[in-house]
């Protein structure tokens, strides 16, 4: 089936291998969004021709109506933008890849129309996932997913009778480039050491996550509000080949597993096809070119990031969204040099023990919850 695409973080990884599925897999696109990239906007929309293109930059804006002045496709900027790319009539589906709670209201506008999300941002679902996936359901909304784990338990879910017949969700990780190190070793570690994935090429945002293991935390989350599963019914193994993208085990001992390539064209085109299967960019896997396969039980008092989300999970309330919060301005602070690698965990944790958590949350509850996780943060190395 042909598509119609509003791609929301166009600029991303995510969002320039989806325009590459596009392309090969003939999916139309009705409207990219970016945040300052200008020239990459630019280039996008010559080759695509959406009818929208935003840039949430004022000034970035500004300067693509003048570089898109000889064609009619129509520049927005800003939150209004973004949200009429999320809502835009042409569009049958939606890929939500803007990184961070950022992409919640677009989320939610997109799924108001009840469209297709084709989701990569895992900040919505962690941040606010009783709301979305009730929202979704009353709106007749579908929410795939777009992450290689919680796609490799979609698809496996494929062979499910019924939900009642799965007893545990089992999800993957890499361990990131510092699996096995020690809090010591870990105290040294650089950007530039933390920058550098073993398997998966990624922005830099999720890669600090991957190295912190923050990033199975948030889909340990995320995979409880997508699926309707308890935290006690859902694994983490570290599996440092990055070939079996996640499992499903069942009541009677089966356990489904989806293997593939470490390339996200997979998910994401399977994300805009499903239920159908089309052939696609994605690298096909050799298994006789496979290493062996491994599976190992991760250290949340060695990723002390991985143990809060945890426990995030099963206290539940805003305290995920003050996590997810308190998490992004942390990572923005290592990656501009200002703090050390460890300095994350203690800074979540310090925002953790400060913000109150309010069980229930209305939206309106969550974003604040977001805003005083970073203003603990921020206030704690001033």
């Amino acid at each position: 089936m042909k598509r119609t695409l509003s791609i929301l973080g166009s600029s991303g990884s995510i969002g320039r291998q989806t325009l590459k599925v596009a392309e090969v897999c003939g999916h139309e696109v009705a409207a990219i969004t970016v945040n300052k990239s200008v020239g990459l906007a630019e280039a996008q929309a010559r080759q695509f021709r959406p009818k929208l293109v935003v840039a949430v930059d004022e000034a970035s804006a500004a300067d693509l109506r003048v570089r898109l002045a000889d064609s009619n496709i129509k520049v927005l900027s800003g939150q209004e933008g973004l949200l009429e790319a999320a809502a835009l009539p042409e569009a049958d589906t939606v890929v939500t890849a803007i990184v961070g709670v950022a992409g919640l209201r677009p989320t939610l506008a997109a799924i108001d129309c009840g469209k297709r999300i084709a989701l990569a941002n895992k900040e919505t679902l962690v941040c606010a996932g009783e709301l979305v996936m009730a929202r979704a359901k009353e709106k007749g909304a579908e929410i795939v997913p777009v992450d290689s784990e919680h796609s490799a338990i979609f698809q496996c879910l494929q062979g499910c009778h019924n939900r009642g017949e799965v007893k545990r969700l089992i999800i993957t990780a890499s361990g990131g480039p510092f699996y096995g190190k020690s809090s010591k070793d870990l105290s040294l570690v650089t950007r530039e050491q933390a920058l550098k994935h073993p398997n998966w090429a990624m922005g830099e945002k999720i890669t600090i996550d991957s190295a912190t293991l923050m990033n199975k935390g948030l889909e340990f989350i995320e995979a409880m509000r997508l699926y309707a599963m308890p935290p006690e019914r859902i694994q983490i193994v570290v599996h440092r080949e990055s070939i079996v993208h996640s499992l499903v085990e069942f009541e009677d001992g089966a356990i489904l597993a989806q293997l593939g390539s470490a390339d996200m064209c997979l998910p994401i085109q399977y994300a805009l096809t499903w239920p159908e299967r089309t052939e696609g960019p994605a690298k096909p896997l050799d298994l006789l070119s496979c290493p062996p396969l491994t599976f190992q039980k991760p250290d949340p008092e060695i990723f002390r990031c991985l143990g809060l989300a945890l426990e995030c999970a099963k206290r539940g309330g805003t305290s995920t969204a003050i996590l997810n919060g308190a998490n992004e301005a942390a990572v923005a602070l290592f990656l501009e040099g200002r703090i050390m690698f460890l300095d994350i965990a203690r800074l979540v944790r310090k925002a953790l023990e400060q913000v109150p958590v309010l069980d229930g949350p209305s939206l309106e509850d969550i974003f604040e919850a977001d805003h005083a996780a970073r203003r603990a943060v921020y206030n704690a190395v001033r």
